[in-house]
This record gives C-alpha cells, structure tokens and sequence, in this order.
C-alpha cells in the first residue's frame, strides 16, 4: 500500500501534540502496540484542539471561531475527507477504527458548553456535560482497545474511566478553572460543605474547602472502582497502556491530598520517576503480550 506523506504527516503533528501536552496520556499509549499509537494520538490531537479554541482569550468571538471549526469538521468527517492536519488524521482514525462519528458530534456539543456555562447546580447537571466530555472520550477508544466482550458490556467501564479521568482533572485544575470563569464543583456540593464561590476565588483552604475536596476525591475514587473490571475484558495487548493510564490518573488524587487540598498555590503532578516506575513494568508485560498473542477484531 502506498503511503500518503500528508496523512504520515497529519499524524506526527498529533503525536507531538499529544507528547507535549498529555504526558500521563502519552507515555501510557506507548504500552499499545505501535499501529494503534497513531489512532490515540488523533483523538488526543482532536480535544487538545477543541480545548485550545475554546480557551482562547485573544479579542475576539470564541463561539463563532469554533462554530466555525466544529462545522467544518463535521462536514470534512461526514465526507470522509480533510486538509486539516488534525481533521486528516481523525477522518482516517475514525475510519480505521469504525468509531461512531456521533461520538464526536456529542464531544463537540460539551466542548461548545464551555463557552456559555460556567456553573453546574447539581452532579447530575455536571454528569450531563461529562458525558461529551469524558464519557464519549471512553467510547472513542474503545474499538482500538479491543474489548474480547460485546462492546454494550465493556462501554460501561470505558465511561466510568473517562469520568474519573475528567474528575480528577476537575480537582486538579479548580484555581485554573476559576481563572476562566468557571467551575466544575456542584454547587449542591458547595452548599453541603458550606463552601462559596468567593471563597474559592479567594483561594481560601480551609476545614469546609478539605471536607469538601475528600467528598469528590472519594467520588472519584469509587468511578475509578468501577472502571477496572473492565481493563480484564480488553484484549491482552491493551490491558496495561489502559492499567497504567489509570495508575497513574489515580495517584493525582494522592498528591493532592499530599498538598492538604491546596490546589489554588500549585499543580498536583506525578512525579517523573513515579511514573516511569509504574509504566516500565507495564511495558515489559506489553512487549510480551504483543509477541504472544494477535489483534482481535470483533463486531
């Protein structure tokens, strides 16, 4: 088969993408077999970009620049054909891999939510907006994970991972939000533990703010519970890139309880070392599963 320099091309500029913004995400995909690395770093390049426009505090009107973008790239998705870097590299992954387009119609939808809500009254107002944002992120990688069950019983594992993925980003990223206007917080949540919006913005950590970062990690903590039973119905090859991603995910959760739930002063990251010593025994496991054992495509 002949290759496509433009295609080869598109796909480099998602993984750089990728390795430079989602270290945890990146280094985690290097445990799936080569041919399926190109497909992560595609999706990953299609919501950093969609993050980037709708974070995007130059002059101008936000919502109108990415209706722009999002319509087009339906349009060339729909198609079948882009001359995007990014949409090029999408349109083949999803095509490769047979992923629903409407999954990146309702990623879209939340993405543009962004732009006019900065608030969610209840969990399950938030649970709504998760589900174009982290949920439908589950879905989308799930036939290149390659489920050894019908996709309907491992979907409900892949959601619940993306959900606490985004969680944990949530509690990570609560003074960077609130540089931009919003969060993610239930405001019945705020209530309960007698926390205020203008205390967060005040960057206030106190007894109430603690009670009420332990109450959503244990909420985090219990998707991530719900999510592992299905790293066990994955194919051999993608047990450990999806184990490792979830390893590593969790221990966020770790460093922000290590910074007493201060996450106003600083970033609760994992430390360099720590993920290599979670990933390396990972990727010896998966260099052998690869030798062992050949891809399985279900239906």
């Amino acid at each position: 088969m002949a290759v496509d320099p433009a295609l080869t091309a598109s796909y480099e500029t998602c993984r750089r993408l990728n390795a430079r913004h989602g270290r945890t995400y990146y280094l985690a995909s290097m445990l799936l077999p080569p041919h399926k690395r190109p497909a992560v770093h595609a999706l990953y390049a299609l919501a950093r970009y969609a993050d980037e426009i709708v974070d995007d505090d130059r002059p101008g009107d936000r919502t109108a620049r990415f209706d722009t973008w999002s319509r087009r790239l339906l349009a060339e998705l729909r198609a079948g054909s882009s001359t995007d870097p990014v949409g090029r590299a999408v349109v083949d992954t999803l095509r490769l891999w047979d992923i629903p387009l409407r999954l990146i119609e309702d990623f879209l939808l939340s993405m543009r939510m962004d732009l006019t809500r900065t608030r969610y009254p209840t969990y399950t107002d938030l649970e709504r907006y998760m589900w174009g944002s982290a949920a439908v992120i589950g879905l989308q990688m799930l036939p290149l994970l390659e489920p050894l069950v019908p996709t309907d019983e491992a979907a409900p594992h892949a959601v619940a991972l993306g959900q606490a993925f985004q969680l944990t980003n949530f509690l990570r990223d609560v003074g960077d939000d609130l540089r931009r206007g919003r969060v993610y917080l239930p405001e019945e949540d705020l209530a309960a533990h007698g926390v205020t919006i203008s205390g967060l913005e005040a960057g206030v950590v106190d007894g109430p703010f603690r009670r009420l970062m332990a109450f959503q990690i244990d909420r985090t903590r219990a998707l991530y519970r719900r999510a592992e039973p299905g790293i066990s119905l994955l194919h051999p090859t993608s047990r450990d890139c999806v184990g490792t991603a979830l390893r590593l995910y969790k221990r966020i959760l770790v460093e922000i309880e290590r910074a007493d739930f201060d996450v106003f002063t600083g970033r609760a990251q994992v430390s360099r070392s720590h993920r290599l010593a979670v990933a390396g025994p990972g990727l010896a496991r998966a260099m052998l599963a690869r030798g062992r054992l050949k891809p399985a495509r279900l239906g």
